[in-house]
């Protein structure tokens, strides 16, 4: 829901997953209102109501109120848009400050009215994204913004909507070596299943949620979990997930995710083999044997071929697992939270004992975890039993530095969905030769300005990484499916070839000055934002002029 408030427009009409549509009483608090078009009208519908046809659904909404997304509102019996269109702008935060100090970075603006950043097509300081812009239902309508501009004298089109998409999902990459659960179990949010874990890999661990089926092969409760959850992680919120047979988790994108009520810290900097050989020259001359935890790969110094190469004398330990290749083992413990990502808590449970026709009292042992959270330093007695000891200065520097080269763990959002036929539609009348344009790199896709990659192979696949994106960035529709901007570029006469709908093309002027439906003066907002800096400026330069 928008967060601009707008108190002329108290209610919504409710409409149930899959339901009739009824008018509800549930208040709610739209924003300043677009001005979009007056909205067909069905004969069976009461005369204070209008019909929005900007999702399926079909919302018949009454005077005063929003429909069931929240995204659409009468207003005196004209179909408004709620929220404004986002803009994005090269200009920095500092220099948006000084034009617009009551409001930052975050400013709504009248279409027509002045704007803290130079509105110049000369000048092509903004960019149009299909946040806020709606969508192209139903799909014979062009897109509701095709934009010209020039950049560096080419003649450029962006073609600005918001998809529904039905055929979406989230990869959640975590960043920790603890255990989430098993592979293929089900994830739930509220109790509904919502995704699964899949894959993991390197250092991270894997989730695929939402999609499809969740969405609409199953309950309506679960379609309807699946939705909110999916809009608030995509909008970088925190959201609570729990995985059968496994942990608790907290996700939210971009920050740290916690784990069964813990927050997690690091990545790990690598398998327990990969840290044998990173490190194995600052433990020379320092250790006779050093043994790196690791659901993966559990190194063993003297045995690997880093110990080997330096001429490390064998230390006699016998340790758990199977083993793969010299000083490599396999499935020393179970998978869970304790160290290297096992479900032991003291490291001595891996250790079968010492060959005493190799080793010797007094030899030096150290421990250590992936993540150098655990480590633990060792000498053996005279029955060749390692007793706990103060761990060396210069040993524990090496710890630091396992810790130092971590980087911090954070949970990876990644939307990923399919640009279908109304998408498509919007942008020409013979929806393949777009698709075809995109996979020749004549064609750049972005999604809310960020960047998009698209998969191989057929069809319009994009994912991006929400983290790029401007904040509030997915709204939904109650079918129900997740409504994500998404922005094609590219030069004029690539969209002349491609059967582009060229009677709607518009100057970056005429949106400023008219909106997206072409009345002059129309109270339509905007809103402006400087550009993610992690972002390629302009955002959208097909590849063949990037």
């Amino acid at each position: 829901m928008s967060s601009y408030g707008n108190p002329a427009m108290t209610e919504h009409t409710k409409v149930d997953f899959g339901a009739e549509r009824v008018d509800g009483e549930t208040a709610s608090t739209p924003g300043p209102t677009v001005l979009e078009k007056a909205a067909p009208r069905s004969e069976r519908m009461a005369t204070n109501k209008i019909e929005c046809n900007a999702c399926p659904v079909l919302c018949q909404i009454s005077e005063g109120r929003t429909g069931a997304c929240d995204r659409y509102a009468n207003a005196q019996g004209r179909l408004i848009r709620v929220d404004p269109v986002v803009f994005l702008s090269r200009a920095d935060a500092a220099s948006l400050d000084k034009t617009n100090p009551a409001n930052l970075t975050d400013t709504t603006i009248e279409f027509g009215a002045a704007s803290p950043t130079q509105d110049s097509l000369a000048d092509p300081s903004l960019f149009v994204t299909g946040i806020g812009a709606s969508s192209t239902y139903p799909d014979y309508k062009p897109a509701p913004f095709i934009v010209a501009s020039k950049r560096d004298d080419v003649d450029m089109i962006t073609v600005v909507t918001e998809g529904i998409f039905s055929y979406c999902s989230f990869k959640v990459k975590i960043d920790t070596d603890r255990f989430l659960g098993p592979e293929q179990s089900n994830v739930r949010c509220q109790g509904e299943i919502v995704g699964h874990v899949t894959t993991a890999e390197y250092g991270s661990q894997m989730l695929s949620l939402g999609g499809v089926h969740h969405l609409t092969g199953g309950s309506k409760k679960e379609g309807r979990v699946t939705c909110d959850m999916m809009l608030a992680l995509g909008n970088k919120q925190a959201v609570e997930f729990t995985i059968d047979g496994g942990a608790s988790l907290v996700i939210r994108a971009g920050a740290a995710p916690i784990v069964d009520g813990v927050e997690e810290q690091r990545m790990r900097v690598g398998c327990g083999s990969a840290t044998i050989g990173i490190f194995a020259k600052q433990w020379f001359d320092h250790v006779d044997e050093v043994v790196v935890v690791d659901d993966h790969i559990t190194g063993v110094l003297t045995e690997h071929q880093a110990g080997r190469c330096l001429g490390m004398a064998r230390s006699g330990l016998k340790i758990r697992g199977r083993k793969s290749t010299p000083g490599r083992y396999f499935q020393v413990a179970n998978p869970g939270t304790g160290w290297g990502g096992t479900d032991i808590h003291d490291p001595l449970a891996i250790v079968e004992g010492f060959d005493p026709a190799v080793a010797k009292p007094g030899m030096r042992l150290l421990m250590v975890s992936t993540t150098g959270e655990h480590a633990q330093w060792y000498e053996l007695d005279h029955d060749l039993v390692p007793r706990i000891a103060a761990m060396p200065d210069a040993v524990r520097r090496t710890v630091e530095r396992i810790g130092e080269n971590c980087e911090p763990s954070l949970a990876t959002v990644l939307f990923l969905g399919g640009a279908g036929g109304s998408l498509r539609a919007g942008a020409t009348e013979n929806p393949v030769l777009l698709t075809r344009a995109i996979k020749q790199k004549l064609v750049n896709v972005t999604c809310g300005g960020a960047p998009a990659y698209v998969w191989p192979g057929g069809g319009i696949t994009v994912m991006v990484d929400v983290s790029r994106m401007p904040d509030h960035a997915f709204g939904t529709v109650p079918t129900p499916a997740l409504v994500a901007p998404i922005e094609f570029t590219m030069t004029y006469d690539a969209y002349r070839d491609l059967g582009g709908h060229l009677d709607a093309v518009r100057s970056l002027e005429s949106v400023l000055a008219n909106g997206p439906d072409h009345t002059e003066g129309a109270p339509l907002a905007r809103r402006t934002l400087a550009s993610n800096p992690d972002n390629p400026w302009p955002p959208a330069m097909p590849p063949m002029l990037g």
